[in-house]
C-alpha cells in the first residue's frame, strides 16, 4: 500500500501542474474567470492531498487547526471585504504568500542545522542549489511581506507616504540589495555552526522586511496597480525558491507560473503608464496627495442630470468610461441599470477599460462583473479607441489621468506619451466627479475643459441614480 502510494503523489503532483495551468489559462477571459479559478482552488486541493500523503505520518492536529482558521479568514474575507477594497485583499494575500514562503526556508535551516545541531554550511547540508534558493526565499518572502502590507496601508488610505520623501532613497536602496545578497551568500557558504546558521538567518529576515518597506514606502498611489503586479510576481518567485529548498516539483511548477505571470501583467502595467518599471520603482512620481503643477481651470462648463437626461435620450451609441471613483461610490450596479435603460432604448453600449484604471490590474473588469455586466460590453483600449470617433455620447466616471489630453497634446506633462482613452473623438462628454481635483499625477486635465465635455459634480453612484430616474421620467 505504501509503495502504492508512493507512486501516486508524483501522479497527483502532475495533474495538480496541468490543472494550474488550465486555470491560469481561464483566468485570461472575463466568461472563464470563475470556472478558471475553480481549477486553480482544485489544483491547490489536490497539491496539498498529495503533500500530506507524501509526508507519511504526521500530527493531523495542527493541520486541522490550520485548515480552520485559514477557511475562516478566507470565507470571512469573501463574504465581508467590499468589491472597492478588493486592491487592498489582493495585497494582502501577495503578503502572506511571501511570508510563507519565508517561514518555511527558515523552518528548513532551523529543523536540519540549528536544532539538531549539525555542523556545516546550508550548502554543505542540504546541497548548495537548495541552500541558494533557502537564502532566496527568507529574503525575497520577507520583501514581499512587509512591501504588501505597506501597499495594502496605502491603498486603504491608512498610510500616505509622498514621492521624495527618503533623501537618497535609491542609494539606500541600492545598498540594502547588496547587503543583503552578501549576507546571503555568507548564509549559505560561510555560516559553518547551527548558531551561525540562526543568527545571519535572522539578520537576512530582518533586511528583508526592512527593505520591503523602503522599496514600497516612496512609491505613489497611482503606481499600486505596478506595485501590486510585481509584489504578485515577487510571491510566485518564493514560493519557486522555496519548492527547492522541499525539492518539491509541484511548487516550483506553480510558484514560477506566478512568478511570470505576475512579471508579464507588471509589463502590461507599465506600458498602460507609457513608463518603465525601474522609473516606478526609483522615480519620485505619483502620489495621490501631489498637488502640484497649474490645476487652476477658467473655462469649465458643468451640467445637471436632466440635461445630461436629455442628450442620452436621443444617443445610439454611448461609452462608459470607469475609474477609481466608480469603486469608491460602489457604482457598479446603478452604471448598470443606466446602461440597461439605455439598452431598452435602442442604444449600443460599451465600457472602455484602461490597463491602469483603478488600484490593481483589472479592478475596472472585477468591479463590472459584480455587476453582471456583460464581458462582451467590456472593451479593452486598443479596441475600444477607434469607437469614440462614432460615439455620441462618452461618460467618464471616477477616471482622471487615462483621459487627460495632456497626454497626447502636452510634451512637458509628467504623463505626455501615456497611452489614454480618447474620449475627446466623441460628440459629447459627461464627466461625472466630487470636484475639478488633480489625478495622481496631480496636474491639471484639459478635459474638464474640452469643449465638448460637461461637468456633473457630485458622488457618482448618486449621479447616475438621478441620470436614471430621469431617463425613466422620460419615458
Amino acid at each position: 500500500m505504501n509503495e502504492l502510494l508512493a507512486q501516486l503523489v508524483p501522479v497527483l503532483y502532475l495533474l495538480s501542474a496541468v490543472l494550474f495551468i488550465l486555470g491560469l489559462k481561464g483566468l485570461t477571459k472575463v466568461r472563464s474567470a470563475r470556472r478558471g479559478n475553480a481549477i486553480a482552488a482544485l489544483a491547490m486541493l489536490i497539491a496539498v492531498v498529495a503533500t500530506l500523503v507524501d509526508l507519511g505520518a504526521i500530527d493531523y492536529r495542527w493541520i486541522l487547526i490550520g485548515l480552520v482558521v485559514g477557511g475562516a479568514i478566507g470565507a470571512v474575507a469573501a463574504l465581508k471585504v467590499e468589491m472597492t477594497a478588493m486592491p487592498e485583499m489582493v495585497a494582502l494575500f501577495n503578503g502572506s504568500g511571501g511570508a510563507a514562503s519565508a517561514l518555511v526556508a527558515l523552518a528548513i535551516l532551523w529543523f536540519d542545522i540549528v536544532e539538531p545541531g549539525t555542523a556545516g554550511t546550508p550548502a554543505e547540508v542540504l546541497g548548495g542549489s537548495n541552500g541558494l534558493t533557502a537564502f532566496l526565499s527568507i529574503l525575497i518572502g520577507g520583501v514581499t511581506f512587509t512591501g504588501s502590507v505597506v501597499a495594502y496601508l496605502k491603498l486603504s488610505g491608512s498610510l500616505r507616504g509622498r514621492p521624495g520623501w527618503l533623501a537618497a532613497r535609491n542609494l539606500i536602496n541600492s545598498s540594502a540589495s547588496v547587503v543583503a545578497v552578501g549576507v546571503g551568500l555568507y548564509l549559505t557558504y560561510g555560516a559553518g555552526e547551527p548558531a551561525s546558521v540562526a543568527l545571519w538567518a535572522l539578520v537576512l529576515a530582518a533586511i528583508g522586511l526592512v527593505f520591503g518597506v523602503l522599496l514600497v514606502l516612496p512609491i505613489g498611489g497611482g503606481d499600486m496597480p505596478v506595485v501590486i503586479s510585481l509584489l504578485n510576481s515577487l510571491s510566485g518567485v518564493a514560493a519557486a525558491a522555496t519548492g527547492f529548498v522541499l525539492d518539491n516539483n509541484v511548487l516550483i511548477i506553480s510558484g514560477a507560473l506566478v512568478g511570470a505571470s505576475g512579471l508579464i501583467l507588471t509589463q502590461i502595467m507599465c506600458r498602460g503608464m507609457n513608463r518603465t518599471l525601474g522609473h516606478v520603482l526609483f522615480a519620485d512620481f505619483g502620489d495621490e496627495d501631489l498637488t502640484g503643477g497649474d490645476t487652476e481651470y477658467t473655462n469649465v462648463r458643468s451640467s445637471s442630470a436632466e440635461e445630461a437626461a436629455l442628450v442620452l435620450e436621443d444617443a445610439e451609441s454611448v461609452i462608459f468610461v470607469p475609474g477609481y471613483g466608480l469603486a469608491v461610490a460602489q457604482a457598479q450596479h446603478t452604471v448598470r441599470e443606466l446602461a440597461d435603460l439605455l439598452i431598452a432604448r435602442g442604444a449600443s453600449v460599451n465600457y472602455a477599460i484602461h490597463p491602469v484604471a483603478g488600484r490593481m490590474p483589472g479592478h475596472m473588469n472585477v468591479l463590472l462583473a459584480e455587476a453582471d455586466v456583460p464581458y462582451e460590453q467590456l472593451k479593452e483600449m486598443d479596441r475600444v479607441n477607434p469607437d469614440f470617433k462614432t460615439t455620441d455620447v462618452a461618460i467618464v466616471v471616477g477616471a482622471n489621468d487615462v483621459v487627460n489630453p495632456a497626454a497626447e497634446t502636452t510634451p512637458a506633462s509628467p504623463i505626455y506619451g501615456m497611452p489614454i482613452l480618447k474620449v475627446t473623438d466623441s460628440r459629447s462628454i459627461f464627466m461625472i466627479k466630487r470636484s475639478l481635483s488633480p489625478g495622481y499625477a496631480g496636474i491639471k486635465n484639459e478635459l474638464f475643459e474640452h469643449p465638448h465635455t460637461r461637468m456633473i459634480f457630485g458622488d457618482a453612484k448618486q449621479v447616475l441614480q438621478e441620470l436614471v430616474d430621469e431617463l425613466k421620467g422620460l419615458a
